[in-house]
């Protein structure tokens, strides 16, 4: 990110064109110490000479001091891991002043702005009281808004409208979501089919692979997206929530989700864990939470998305994807609190709190998190 600095700026412009600063002074009207100081950054020029500075070097107002109000994908990518970190080292106050302020300077880079909305919801955990996490998913509703009604980019809106609608629920505001939601396009389709077909014709299958491949993963996350609702809404046929879990286990086995997708998995582990014990089923929630401990504490770690032997053309894909990135939505550290927190600080769980079985689960959850 690159701060104002005309100083700099005009001394690249006056040597790339081979003007003095007694020429640059004569041109403006002023003396040359004044140009002096506005180099050396002891000064700012008036701000009614901006347009003259930047016309004489055929420059934009935005060039001629610095300003950059985009930031590319890369370094987006490097602040959201950087502030990721901070929330697991510094104060969250401080950390969230710093994500203000930084929106406040690039509130015109939209894929900035949802990379920051989407790192406040996932710290709300670490807000020091109820008014303040309403606060910042306030904040984050203003960023995903902007971003769907101001931005150009089709994926972009479309990802800022379900993190508007995720906001509006936790703000308690379902009838919001259903007018951002609806009409929910059942005929949209997928365009990879016909790509990929396309590819093909040119007679580049690699590439019709990789387009097909993409299209697989993208409905296969969006399936188990789908679960964790529908499971909910099966609680009050047993038999049901039953085969729909046992559907959800076959095919998160049949695409190797342990592996391709640890964190996915594990919370819907937990949710399905916490569904049981609505059910009075102890000994269920037992047994997917002992599967929770075990991939949680398996090697796993660093969490990032990636193929796999089937997705074999897929990381070219998740390292350029910004919205689904590769890099996990929190820091390590974080991610394995909260592992443990899903377990030992969750309500739901309180009556297992005297298990054998539950006891040795977040024991081992424990020393897994000392162990990083």
């Amino acid at each position: 990110m690159k701060e104002i600095n005309i100083g700099r700026v005009l001394i690249k412009n006056r040597h790339k064109r081979g003007i003095t600063q007694d020429e640059l002074a004569t041109h403006l009207g002023v003396s040359k110490g004044a140009v002096s100081k506005w180099e050396t950054g002891s000064s700012l020029p008036d701000i009614l000479l901006l347009p003259q500075l930047a016309s004489y070097f055929d420059i934009s107002i935005d060039e001629l001091i610095g300003y950059q109000p985009q930031m590319e994908q890369e370094d987006i990518k490097k602040l959201y891991i950087r502030l990721s970190k901070d929330f697991s080292m510094l104060s969250f106050e401080e950390v969230l002043a710093e994500c203000l302020k930084i929106a406040k300077k690039f509130y015109a880079c939209y894929p900035l702005l949802f990379e920051l909305g989407t790192l406040l919801i996932n710290h709300t955990s670490q807000a020091s009281c109820p008014e303040q996490v309403e606060q910042i998913i306030e904040k984050a509703l203003e960023w995903f808004h902007r971003v769907r009604t101001e931005a150009d980019e089709t994926n972009l809106q479309k990802e800022a409208l379900l993190m508007e609608a995720f906001c509006l629920l936790q703000l308690q505001r379902p009838s919001e979501v259903i007018d951002i939601l609806e009409p929910v396009n059942m005929q949209s389709g997928s365009p990879e089919p016909l790509l990929a077909s396309a590819y093909r014709a040119i007679g580049n299958d690699q590439e019709a692979k990789k387009i097909l491949q993409v299209g697989i993963y993208k409905e296969i996350m969006t399936l188990f997206n789908l679960f964790p609702s529908y499971l909910n809404l099966c609680l009050n046929d047993a038999e049901q929530f039953a085969e729909t879990c046992q559907r959800f286990y076959k095919i998160a086995d049949v695409f190797q989700m342990k592996m391709l997708h640890p964190g996915i998995l594990l919370g819907i582990y937990i949710t399905i864990a916490q569904d049981w014990m609505k059910l009075n089923n102890a000994e269920q929630a037992l047994d997917i939470l002992s599967q929770y401990t075990e991939l949680a504490v398996s090697n796993i770690y660093p969490l990032h998305l990636h193929g796999d032997n089937f997705f074999d053309l897929l990381d070219e894909w998740l390292d350029s994807e910004l919205v689904l990135r590769s890099f996990p939505p929190r820091d390590e550290t974080l991610i394995r609190h909260s592992m443990t927190q899903a377990l030992n600080e969750n309500p739901v769980f309180l009556p297992l709190a005297k298990d054998s079985r539950f006891q040795m689960m977040v024991n081992r959850l424990k020393a897994s998190e000392e162990e990083k």
